[in-house]
């Protein structure tokens, strides 16, 4: 199982959001750069970066620090916020990154999400962001009346590399993962689940690594110690 740690980006700097509330910030670095340095040095094989700036103002905020992780890790980054252009999504993945993930006009617009998933086979990744069992949209900061499992059987046929599924209301808040939510997603998709939101202690990993899913996002535990990456990369199995 994939193991992604987390950097979220806002004004610069690497940050933590309480249920995506930017009102409940946590900043635990100035330089996110260096952080993705350290979590390479500690073993990931993998970076998921969030341009949380991006996410809420519909547009590319931070892409020259993306740009810079991608450049001096030369790991996989999954990039996520403020990508709605198909210009946009070209440009990320002219610049290095690996996948490219789809949230708010993915789910306002499905039919863009095909047409860019078929243009960039395997590197788009669609983001389900949820609060009890319904779709967000704009930076979390909108609660839609989509259903996640509805919206999941309904989508097309289409060359996705996966879901990165987040449960809002534990992302951040070190409550452990929505388990039972990302297990039913699992079961309605033939696509690979990536989950995100409250892993906070080795038993979460264990408990997500027993699910049919491809690998979780690993945020503010990690940066609080209470989850070691090198020990979490081995129970998973990610090595």
């Amino acid at each position: 199982m994939d193991i992604w740690p987390a950097i979220d980006i806002r004004d610069g700097r690497c940050v933590r959001l309480r249920e995506g509330d930017f009102n409940r910030e946590t900043v635990f670095s100035a330089d996110p750069v260096d952080v993705a340095r350290r979590w390479k040095a500690q073993g990931a094989r993998r970076l998921h970066v969030v341009d949380l700036d991006g996410a809420r103002q519909g547009r590319p905020a931070n892409r020259t620090l993306v740009e810079r992780i991608v450049a001096e890790t030369a790991l996989p980054v999954q990039l996520g916020g403020g990508v709605r252009d198909d210009d946009v999504l070209a440009a990320y993945l002219e610049a290095g990154v690996a996948r490219v993930v789809l949230g708010t006009r993915a789910v306002e617009d499905p039919e863009w999400l095909a047409r860019m998933a078929g243009r960039h086979p395997r590197r788009v990744v669609l983001g389900l962001d949820a609060r009890n069992g319904r779709l967000a949209s704009r930076g979390w900061l909108e609660i839609t009346p989509l259903d996640v499992i509805e919206y999941v059987t309904r989508l097309p046929d289409v060359p996705l590399v996966g879901i990165v599924y987040t449960d809002i209301a534990r992302d951040g808040v070190m409550r452990g993962p929505n388990v039972k939510a990302t297990r039913r997603l699992a079961e309605v998709t033939t696509l690979p689940v990536v989950a995100s939101g409250g892993v906070s202690q080795p038993g979460d990993v264990e408990a997500l690594a027993q699910l049919p899913i491809a690998g979780m996002i690993i945020g503010r535990a990690l940066y609080e110690g209470t989850i070691d990456l090198k020990a979490a990369l081995v129970a998973a199995g990610d090595t």
